[in-house]
């Protein structure tokens, strides 16, 4: 439980010159126990998202890698691309969360078409996914070489983790501007 503040206590906050403690002003007491990932409607169409899924660490279960789950993974998202539910950039599967650049229709929620494609794979292949995931939305000026570096961030995963020599080496990718696989 947050500590009530003082009576006459000087509280400024970062955005406002007003104090916190004046009347109409309201203090934020916490974060809400789900974030909503909903598309703006002010966001642009082609908007790119930096999508994050990682399973449930607490739970024994087969690595994202496993060549039968992987291809199944891989499957159903091109099955949704195939669907116009969402466009891939790029999706990398790793032993124990994946990433991906998705770009939604703006009709959709992003949100419940994750949810969706989760709930999918718990149900077919026994996949204990961890609550919610990341995202982050790649702004138009971050585009050209912050679109690159995070590209190549995704990419060299593998390599990082020890995984593979190369990234090109890495099988289970969906990566419609690199090499054929």
């Amino acid at each position: 439980m947050p500590k009530p503040i003082a009576a006459g206590a000087n509280i400024y906050s970062d955005i406002a010159l007003r104090r916190l403690d004046s009347p109409g002003m309201k203090i934020f007491r916490g974060f809400p126990r789900r974030l909503r990932h909903r598309v703006p409607h002010w966001v642009e169409l082609s908007a790119l998202f930096h999508i994050r899924i990682a399973l449930d660490r607490e739970k024994e279960q087969k690595a994202l890698i496993d060549p039968p789950l992987a291809q199944g993974i891989l499957d159903s998202a091109k099955f949704y691309e195939a669907r116009l539910r969402w466009h891939i950039t790029l999706f990398l599967l790793m032993p124990d969360h994946l990433h991906a650049l998705l770009s939604f229709a703006r009709d959709e929620s992003m949100s419940e078409l994750i949810r969706g494609w989760k709930r999918f794979h718990t149900r077919m292949n026994r996949v204990v996914w961890q609550e919610g995931y990341f995202d982050h939305r790649l702004r138009d000026d971050e585009r050209g070489e912050q679109l690159s570096a995070k590209m190549n961030y995704i990419q060299q995963n593998p390599v990082a983790a020890g995984l593979c020599a190369k990234a090109e080496d890495w099988p289970w990718v969906i990566d419609p501007f690199g090499p054929e696989r």
